[in-house]
């Protein structure tokens, strides 16, 4: 079975306030690891897919993000800028794209760096009967003592240094189209509130843990580890 069509959403809207003074004058997304911004290896991601049409959420110094891609290598993509007049949050900007095209979206932040093998992602939630889907990164928490675990007033359980698996957002998500219509139109709205009117909506929504490389390049540090990490990685 070939991977269903799907639309590609890159949300490049943020400020990067953590990361200043680097984001003073360039917008996270263009900041360099190794020889390219970082937005051109989310790309590269998107159009291994196939995929000839990327949208691009853009609102701090977005102007500069157009202009970088502009001279992108790869003239067969085609790149949409849904231009937020103000910021709409993590994933406010695409009620302002109304014309989707594909029954599929895939949405992904901007400030990434991952080899996650979304072909297989994407495959395996197309023959699910679910709504919608969250890259998650698993990690483990230990507990150096004792932990009651209750029902009520009453225990439930007593482990003894026990330890807990949790998952982190990935900032990669995959929605049926029809879930975009619980967007807010001109509001503030972040992915864990539209991932939270769905729940209330009774939709089904799919947990999906990987353990490929993944990091959020959020601050100075991580920004750091990005460029070690780039020698490693094959992308």
């Amino acid at each position: 079975m070939t991977n269903p069509k799907v639309n590609a959403v890159i949300m490049a809207g943020g400020k990067g306030e953590r990361l200043l003074p680097l984001t003073k004058q360039t917008p996270k997304p263009l900041l360099q690891v190794g020889n390219k911004a970082i937005i051109e290896y989310n790309i590269e991601l998107l159009s291994a897919l196939g995929i000839k049409q990327i949208h691009i959420s853009i609102n701090y110094l977005g102007e500069k993000i157009m202009e970088h891609l502009k001279a992108y290598p790869k003239k067969d993509l085609d790149f949409k800028y849904i231009k937020e007049s103000k910021a709409l949050g993590t994933i406010g900007a695409l009620q302002l794209k109304n014309s989707f095209q594909h029954d599929y979206i895939v949405v992904m932040n901007a400030d990434l760096l991952t080899n996650v093998d979304l072909n297989t992602i994407i495959k395996e939630f197309s023959q699910s009967n679910d709504d919608a889907l969250i890259v998650t990164i698993p990690y483990e928490v230990k507990v150096s003592h004792g932990v009651v675990e209750t029902k009520g007033k009453y225990v439930a359980t007593l482990k003894e240094k026990p330890s807990y698996t949790h998952y982190s957002n990935a900032g990669i998500y995959i929605f049926k189209k029809e879930c975009l219509n619980y967007i807010p139109e001109n509001q503030f709205f972040n992915a864990t509130d539209l991932i939270n009117t769905l729940l209330d909506k009774g939709k089904k929504i799919i947990n999906y843990p990987v353990s490929s490389f993944w990091l959020d390049i959020g601050t100075p540090q991580d920004y750091q580890k990005a460029q070690e990490a780039i020698i490693e990685l094959n992308l």
